[in-house]
């Protein structure tokens, strides 16, 4: 991602520089933020189309057999799994995990940034699940629940935050220098990890699969632009004419 803004800014350079015979600095910076914006707004309006198709029977036909058809696989091993991953995936869950990966930027990474990148993108998730929550106000599924929620809808808060905060983690683990087979491992446990908190909102009878997919819709969108702004924000550091 680095290197493609690191061009695209060099190019906005080079059409700047045959448009005008001075300009600001950061004004190819700026242009950037601008165009990354956009992409942001497109992936919200995907988010709201969403949204708005949430009364319609079709709709909820899909999230009537999705869920019946997951519900169908109910087992005590699996309920117990399911349970474990939604766990992982709520805030004690986050605070082991982001415990861990201190240790691990701390001794082995060195780079105490990224912990605090990666808490950054969970609150961001975290805080405007709540608000998008209140707004939409949709009621949970009236089916047996397997775990206690006191929150509304849509989107899932837990799809969401791992869509964001997992995901990020995954942006991490591509750009660390570790062993192709290690790094491959990681990404393939994180992946599963976030598909088996989404599918488990669905199993445990609390969330619509139309409320998991409106929340990997909107923490993608934090990973996307999170990833835009700490690129730029580093390209801009090291960038010797800014």
């Amino acid at each position: 991602m680095r290197q493609i803004l690191s061009s695209f800014i060099k190019t906005i350079r080079r059409i700047l520089a045959d448009k005008l015979n001075q300009y600001n600095t950061t004004l190819p910076y700026l242009i950037t933020v601008i165009i990354a914006l956009i992409v942001v707004v497109g992936g919200i309006n995907l988010f709201i189309e969403l949204t708005e198709t949430l009364k319609t029977e079709i709709l909820a036909s899909y999230d009537t057999a999705i869920t019946d058809y997951i519900i169908s696989y109910r087992t005590p091993t699996l309920t117990s799994y399911f349970k474990f991953v939604t766990n992982v995936g709520d805030t004690y869950g986050y605070l082991i995990v982001l415990g861990m990966f201190f240790l691990v930027s701390l001794f082995v990474i060195k780079r105490w940034k990224y912990v605090a990148q990666a808490t950054l993108v969970l609150a961001l998730a975290t805080i405007s699940n709540m608000m998008l929550k209140r707004f939409i106000d949709r009621a949970r599924p009236g089916i047996e629940h397997l775990v206690s929620v006191e929150t509304l809808s849509y989107p899932s808060g837990h799809a969401m935050s791992a869509m964001a905060f997992y995901g990020f983690l995954i942006f991490l683990v591509t750009k660390f220098n570790t062993h192709k087979v290690t790094k491959f491992l990681l990404i393939v446990i994180l992946v599963v990890l976030v598909l088996s908190i989404g599918i488990s909102r669905i199993y445990l009878g609390v969330h619509f699969p139309s409320d998991v997919a409106g929340g990997f819709i909107a923490g993608f969108i934090w990973i996307v632009f999170c990833v835009l702004v700490f690129d730029l924000i580093e390209l801009f550091r090291r960038d010797p004419k800014t």
